[in-house]
């Protein structure tokens, strides 16, 4: 199985808001929310103390804080406010910041069975170009942690809602493990422990969405390696826990192998056809740069470009008080991040800069009142066709697409161990 139970540990007789806080890739241009967060756990129990926001990643005293880290991990490992639940899934049910809800299971992925370099044939394949060099930073923090908290989310192309969408209907006969209000705008999250009785149901419906037959048919191929899950979200985490594992496994025998806990990475599985489930595209905000010159570039960049919406790909530009967009129709590419992340890669190389990979429009607004900045905004991509893009022509350009916005993304809750 490339996707399993596994042994989850869920905090107890502790203020479940507290505890849980947003993936550490979300607001890494707003440190200012990274403060609310740690006023708002004010030194209770809380994943916070676990995790390094990425807002950090490049300031002084990094390896200070990963000791800090692995030292508040042992401790909670030590303390006993951890319940285990063995050989286990949790059923997810996240209420988004816009009302609607969608749905998981917890559970574990195979490494084994995923490789996150282009032209894939993998089970597991990433959706984006992996950027390699963002991977030495979290092995750092990865290799000597003994727990690991999950923010991947993992998609499946299940049109018949027959994996998740069952355990809707009989949640009422599950244990609940939590119920709470998310922090700082982020919803409400519900979980429940799935019974043992759903997990050869849950096994069978997975194996049918691996199906040669079956999806040769879906996709209208012939010949191509079967794809049965794209990391939606996530992926640089998991290319870490890929990484930091084939590290680990060379130390071991082929039977250590085979059960080692780092073999294995916790994810979320969600149903790409959910209808709860929405792609934002990933903003790109452009920072120590002249804006005029950025755009005097973009035009020489791609000299079919206009302004009079006539064609191509829509691209929509602002910086301090200027806005406007530009349709880019040379560019050979099937989707419009494509053309502005060449662009960005080749003017920074050129010229400097820095760029951040922005959720939400109105923070690339507001981001782009100040000097010397410009914002690129892109329109969303359809979802459904996703399975069938990186099946075809590999994994998208890096930073394409995002499940949601900022404060829907997943929040740290289970934990497990992996040492």
């Amino acid at each position: 199985m490339i996707f399993k139970p596994a042994d989850i540990l869920i905090p107890k007789n502790i203020d479940f808001e507290k505890w849980s806080v947003v993936a550490c890739d979300q607001y890494t241009s707003e440190p200012e929310y990274w403060e609310k967060a740690a006023k708002l756990t004010g030194g209770s129990p809380s994943t916070l103390d676990i995790i390094f926001p990425e807002v950090y990643l490049d300031k002084p005293g990094g390896i200070e804080r990963i000791k800090k880290i692995n030292a508040a991990m042992s401790e909670y490992l030590a303390s006993g406010i951890f319940e285990e639940l063995k050989d286990s899934y949790v059923y997810v049910e996240r209420e988004q910041s816009n009302g609607r809800t969608r749905r998981g299971i917890i559970g574990v992925v195979d490494l084994e069975e995923y490789d996150f370099r282009r032209g894939s044939h993998s089970k597991i394949r990433a959706t984006e170009g992996t950027i390699i060099e963002r991977i030495p930073p979290r092995k750092k923090i990865r290799i000597n942690a003994s727990l690991e908290l999950p923010h991947i989310l993992m998609l499946i192309d299940d049109r018949e809602k027959s994996v998740i969408e069952p355990l809707s209907a009989r949640k009422r006969d599950f244990r609940k493990l939590y119920d709470f209000d998310l922090m700082l705008g982020g919803g409400r999250i519900a979980g429940y422990l799935v019974p043992d009785s759903e997990h050869e149901r849950i096994a069978d419906a997975l194996a049918a969405l691996e199906d040669r037959a079956a999806f040769d048919e879906k996709y209208g191929l012939s010949g191509k390696d079967v794809m049965a899950f794209a990391v939606g979200d996530g992926n640089h985490s998991l290319a870490t826990a890929r990484s930091c594992w084939d590290e680990i496994k060379k130390e071991l025998t082929a039977a250590e192998a085979e059960t080692h806990p780092a073999r294995y990475a916790l994810v979320e599985l969600e149903n790409i056809h959910d209808d709860a489930l929405e792609f934002e595209p990933i903003q790109r905000v452009l920072f120590d740069v002249d804006p005029e010159d950025v755009m005097r570039a973009l035009y020489k960049r791609y000299p079919r470009a206009s302004a009079d919406g006539r064609g191509g790909h829509r691209i929509r530009y602002k910086y301090g008080e200027t806005r406007g967009e530009v349709n880019i129709e040379d560019c050979g590419g099937n989707l419009a991040v494509g053309a502005v992340q060449d662009f960005l890669d080749e003017y920074i190389e050129k010229n400097g800069g820095r760029v951040d990979y922005i959720h939400g429009d109105d923070v690339v607004e507001t981001l782009t009142d100040a000097e010397n900045t410009i914002g690129f905004m892109v329109d969303p991509m359809e979802k459904n066709r996703l399975f069938e893009f990186v099946i075809k022509d590999g994994s998208l350009p890096r930073k394409t697409f995002s499940m949601g916005e900022a404060a829907d993304k997943r929040y740290y809750l289970e934990c497990r161990k992996i040492r």
